[in-house]
């Protein structure tokens, strides 16, 4: 008697889902970004708050459904723009974004992944975003290969 199991397939395997952003879901009050699931429930919000300090930089918060802080972006003079874990401010560095290409029809940004490893002199590029305003699609690449598109999500 032959048995026959289900497929295996690696515990990493990501899940794809679709997110779509508004900022005109019903659940959101105004002025505050967010990212819906395919169901309509809101699964991301970002806030933006402006500096009270003429020293310091307006910045944006993601926040999770449950409003926690799980990003703070601060902006910089050069154009990019840096992530940091959770509500810390300069603490915990995780992401520097830096936008390498803006024409009419294209934006290009390159991201940098901050390891424990690496000093923050060291940043190398981890993958590049690629997208168009008009189609609303984005395309992202890691070392010159192909990784994912999406519509609706840049």
């Amino acid at each position: 008697m032959a048995t026959t199991s289900a497929p295996v397939y690696p515990a990493n395997t990501p899940i794809p889902f679709d997110l779509f952003v508004s900022k005109k879901h019903r659940a959101l009050p105004r002025g505050v970004l967010g990212f819906a699931d395919s169901s309509g429930n809101i699964v991301f919000k970002v806030n933006r708050q402006d500096s009270k300090s003429s020293f310091s930089h307006a910045k944006a918060i993601l926040l999770d459904s449950a409003g926690n802080p799980l990003i703070s972006l601060y902006p910089h003079n050069d154009g990019s723009w840096q992530g940091f874990k959770g509500d810390d401010g300069d603490k915990n560095l995780i992401f520097k974004v830096q936008r390498v290409l803006t024409k009419f029809t294209r934006t290009e940004l390159e991201v940098f992944l901050v390891s424990e490893n690496q000093g923050q002199g060291e940043l190398t590029c981890d993958f590049k975003v690629i997208g168009c305003h008009f189609q609303r699609s984005c395309t992202i690449y890691k070392d010159q290969s192909y990784a994912q598109t999406s519509e609706d999500l840049c």
